[in-house]
């Protein structure tokens, strides 16, 4: 079959999107890979995969109708040429419009991946405000319109599929909840935790929706008790996103002492291997790839219970769940580790096994190209 897969950027492409063209190509599948800003490096590595990398345009965010409009008619005329079997969608925007264009260019199978809701379905500390309350409207307005053309939706988790689609009454042909997207364990061997600092770790955009302000006042009121803790934040800025942490912010931090800061780092999995406790304070996530390989390598995880967060982490076993939000209770569990070392390795061990049940790439992969058969 000729399969497209219509997504964002070319780094999702590679990052999320690998394990799946690899088994897709193995099957015998011939596979479009759809995205934004391919350069002759990315193009080539997804030759490499066995796909055909495909230029689109399209606006990631923002609402341009008459834009969306013509840049949905350009993405339908792109498909008809190639007249897939299959446009498997991903990530809202292509959601919504890549599956129209399907419809247009006259593809019969058309299936749609929702790894998450958005800022616009996160729920603030303040509440929505009025355009973030706008926004969500105007989605699911745009989403009633593309779902009742798919033939599956697929979530991560079970929230989402409540939130979105039962709460707003919009009707979708089948609707499945994958769980993660998984990972390639063999990229993420276990390794026993240290503990001597405990340290703790936060991987991720420095935005208040992911909880990074949350994990610097965990940090502050840790450090009163436990100055010998670490806290190490890895993660780009984004100044432009009014909930960023600055680059000013940052260098205040790491200068008093309170957290190392890295940056975008390429192995991520070195540093989780140095890391005592992984940390994430998130509003709201699909099934977050940071906490699955965080798991995979070991790692008791803090977490928030919100969407996407709750299904990573089991109570008491693998790590915490506490309430978003707030730092005093992260801060608590936080020194629970302190105070009780031998449950970093005892918790870690069952994130590891939970990983290993629960995220392998190739379980995860198979499941997904059950959907296209």
């Amino acid at each position: 079959m000729k399969i497209a897969l219509v997504g964002t950027t070319a780094a999702c492409v590679l990052g999320f999107r690998a394990d799946l063209i690899g088994a897709l190509v193995k099957e015998g599948h011939q596979v479009f890979a759809f995205a934004l800003d391919y350069c002759a490096d990315t193009r080539r590595k997804v030759r490499q995969l066995g796909a055909e990398p495909v230029d689109y345009v399209f606006s990631r965010a923002g609402l341009n109708p008459l834009g969306d409009l013509i840049n949905t008619y350009k993405l339908s005329k792109i498909l008809k040429k190639i007249a897939p079997d299959i446009v498997f969608s991903y990530f809202a925007k292509p959601v919504i419009f890549g599956t129209l264009a399907a419809v247009f260019a006259g593809v019969e199978r058309r299936l749609a991946m929702l790894e998450g809701l958005g800022y616009v379905f996160t729920e603030q500390p303040g509440g929505a405000s009025i355009k973030v309350k706008l926004l969500r409207k105007v989605q699911v307005f745009l989403y009633k319109i593309s779902f009742p053309f798919l033939e599956r939706l697929i979530f991560l988790n079970k929230d989402d599929r409540i939130d979105l689609v039962e709460n707003n009454r919009i009707k979708v042909s089948d609707i499945s909840v994958l769980g993660g997207i998984g990972l390639k364990l063999s990229d993420y061997p276990y390794s026993t935790p240290p503990v001597d600092p405990v340290s703790f770790i936060f991987v991720g955009r420095l935005l208040a929706e992911k909880g990074v302000n949350e994990f610097v006042e965990a940090a502050r009121l840790v450090k009163k008790k436990c100055d010998s803790a670490k806290f190490i934040m890895l993660g780009g800025l984004d100044e432009s996103n009014p909930g960023g942490l600055t680059a000013e912010a940052v260098h205040t931090l790491v200068k008093e002492g309170l957290v190392d800061h890295r940056g975008h780092v390429e192995d991520v999995v070195g540093w989780l291997k140095d890391s005592s406790v992984f940390v994430l304070p998130s509003y709201r996530e699909g099934v977050p790839r940071s906490t699955q390989e965080a798991m995979a390598v070991g790692r008791a995880v803090i977490t928030t219970d919100v969407p996407g967060c709750r299904d990573t982490v089991v109570h008491g076993v693998n790590g915490f769940i506490v309430p978003p939000w707030s730092a005093e209770d992260l801060a608590e569990k936080m020194m629970f580790f302190i105070d009780n070392p031998d449950q970093i390795q005892m918790m870690g061990l069952q994130s590891h096994r939970m990983a290993q049940q629960d995220f392998d790439a190739v379980v995860v992969n198979e499941r997904l190209m059950s959907y296209f058969m």
